[in-house]
């Protein structure tokens, strides 16, 4: 069954959700493009490591709050010299909180008879997108190592929330971005921004330089994915999905949800 949305779906963004629907953008991703680029050149999914260290605002997205309760009544035997007594103070159950080691996969098409990484495509996750944390940092380390090289850049972003990661301030008003930054075009670059009504677009993915672009169907891939996940058993399109829409975008979901029969009258 298909998203009722025309393009991104917002209710895939849910935190607790997005780690799925990332792995399975990734693998349909690489899917896809094997198909068209076999057998000059292959996809293969690779990934970052960092340690979320406690303090690393990013930490946020990846664990919950420490939970802290009441420890359930149980009985202490406490010794005390002959004649007195012990107090036994009722502790409370917390969790631990331990460095997060955190891996950030990506694709890269790689040229098989050179054994050369040529593009590398990047989906932004939650952790790419909090402002001064270790996984915004790797994020652009990882840009600027990759636009200071000889090989392609495609970056996706399907996420609201978060601090914008586009390279030009001034853009028109959207909720998503695709930036591609094809090596013959540096500094400039490809950049498609996304209103929440609007189909996804199908994107020009650079190889080398006699071999034309291909292209990539994101609307295609979130279709797929969606449908092949089965996430309308799953999705709860009666409550704002999260992060909330606000405005315009909330009374226009409301109608095409109510349309869709998703959502009471």
């Amino acid at each position: 069954m298909p998203s009722p949305f025309p393009g991104m779906d917002p209710y895939l963004e849910e935190p607790g959700l997005w780690p799925d629907v990332h792995t399975r953008i990734m693998t349909r991703v690489s899917d896809v493009l094997t198909e068209v680029l076999r057998p000059k050149y292959y996809v293969r999914i690779e990934e970052r490591v960092y340690i979320s260290e406690e303090g690393d605002p990013g930490r946020k997205v990846l664990i919950p709050d420490i939970e802290m309760s009441v420890r359930p009544e149980h009985k202490v035997r406490g010794f005390a010299p002959a004649g007195g007594s012990v107090n036994v103070a009722e502790p409370i159950v917390a969790r631990t909180l331990l460095d997060e080691e955190v891996r950030e996969r990506y694709l890269e098409i790689i040229d098989r008879q050179h054994r050369k990484v040529v593009t590398v495509i990047e989906v932004m996750s939650p952790t790419n997108k909090v402002a001064g944390s270790r996984g915004l940092r790797s994020f652009r380390q990882k840009r600027k190592k990759t636009m200071n090289s000889r090989t392609h850049w495609v970056e996706i972003d399907l996420l609201r929330g978060g601090v914008s990661l586009a390279l030009r301030k001034r853009l028109q008003p959207h909720e998503y971005f695709v930036h591609i930054s094809p090596v013959n075009r540096r500094p400039d670059g490809l950049l498609w921004v996304i209103r929440l009504d609007e189909r996804l677009p199908t994107l020009s993915i650079p190889l080398r330089p006699e071999d034309e672009d291909i292209a990539l169907d994101l609307q295609g891939v979130i279709d797929t994915v969606y449908d092949r996940a089965g996430y309308d058993l799953d999705i709860n399109y009666n409550p704002d999905p999260v992060p909330p829409l606000e405005g315009e975008w909330n009374a226009w979901a409301h109608r095409l949800l109510k349309e869709k029969g998703l959502r009471p009258g």
